[in-house]
């Protein structure tokens, strides 16, 4: 059985505990945004974007919650599901992107979501997608396996195949494959996942929820005092137009909410408030700057780091 209300109530509770924890930690209250899409168009349903600008800690970021249903899945979740081409669907989700201030903090990202699809004369059918990975502009090793670590725990109740894999699915997954280089340095993501059925994979989804705010929240208390300046303000920019490219060039979530008839400044609330491009720069070899691609932007298991 499908109980979108169950995992309607989960996600609303995530996004308000999420939110009041690290508007606790950047101490500006976070602007909520109710909106609703009413019966008679393409989409209808109902959504809370919740946001900062300007803050303590965070120069911009959001956490959103929607639930949304249309009469027919947009082609982007079609593609490898011919046979689903034209079902009413549901799609509910929360999906937050965090933009400290701080070069030394790094932007994160997690999204959580269920996507049901209800074909005429057929089952209703369920997948769940989600995850979380890191992008640090300058990194630090314990960071980088506090946030992995706690992603593995997170999934070790439910096989010792899943943090691998997923660690790997993310890895190939935020990839710019235009650049030839990933957007940071991971942690999990998986799509599509309908093993176990609706019950397992809705675990699932509560595990990496509820895993959030410890795999994040101890950076930001360790690294949001560090003393920066210019250069690597400037620094921070320029990283954060890969994030950019990404979400809308390659982001799958992008374009399902653009495409699908989304709300766009919910969707959008991901992008970097400032940001930088340069024809062909790299920085200069052995700089704290080089260091991001030569050290961090590699390949790891990031678990077998000695600590």
């Amino acid at each position: 059985m499908i109980d979108t209300r169950a995992v309607r109530e989960y996600l609303l509770g995530l996004q308000g505990r999420i939110v009041a924890a690290l508007q606790a930690e950047d101490g500006k209250a976070f602007l909520s945004d109710a909106w609703q899409r009413p019966a008679g168009g393409a989409l209808q349903g109902d959504g809370l974007s919740q946001l900062v600008e300007e803050g303590g800690v965070l120069e911009r970021g959001g956490c959103n919650f929607s639930h949304v249903r249309g009469a027919s899945l947009p082609d982007s979740a079609t593609q490898h599901r011919g046979e689903l081409a034209g079902a009413p669907f549901e799609a509910l989700g929360v999906s937050l992107v965090m933009h400290p201030r701080n070069p030394y903090v790094p932007t994160v990202h997690m999204n959580v979501r269920l996507l049901a699809a209800f074909p005429a004369g057929r089952e209703p059918l369920s997948w769940f997608g989600g995850g979380m990975d890191l992008t640090p502009y300058y990194g630090f090793e314990d960071d980088a396996r506090h946030f992995h670590r706690a992603c593995a725990d997170a999934l070790a109740p439910f096989g010792a195949d899943k943090y691998p894999r997923f660690k790997a699915w993310c890895d190939e997954y935020f990839f710019l494959e235009h650049r030839d280089e990933p957007r940071g340095i991971g942690g999990v993501f998986f799509d599509d996942f309908v093993e176990g059925g609706f019950d397992a994979g809705f675990a699932m989804l509560r595990a990496v929820g509820d895993a959030f705010i410890p795999a994040y929240l101890p950076i930001v208390q360790r690294r949001r005092a560090t003393p920066y300046g210019e250069r690597e303000r400037d620094f921070q920019a320029y990283r954060r137009g890969r994030y950019v490219e990404f979400n809308l060039v390659w982001d799958r979530g992008t374009h399902f909410g653009l495409h699908g008839g989304g709300r766009t400044e919910s969707i959008l609330m991901s992008m970097p408030p400032i940001v930088k491009w340069r024809y062909d720069w790299h920085p200069e070899p052995g700089t704290p700057e080089a260091r991001l691609t030569e050290h961090f932007l590699q390949a790891r298991n990031w678990l077998d780091e000695p600590r």
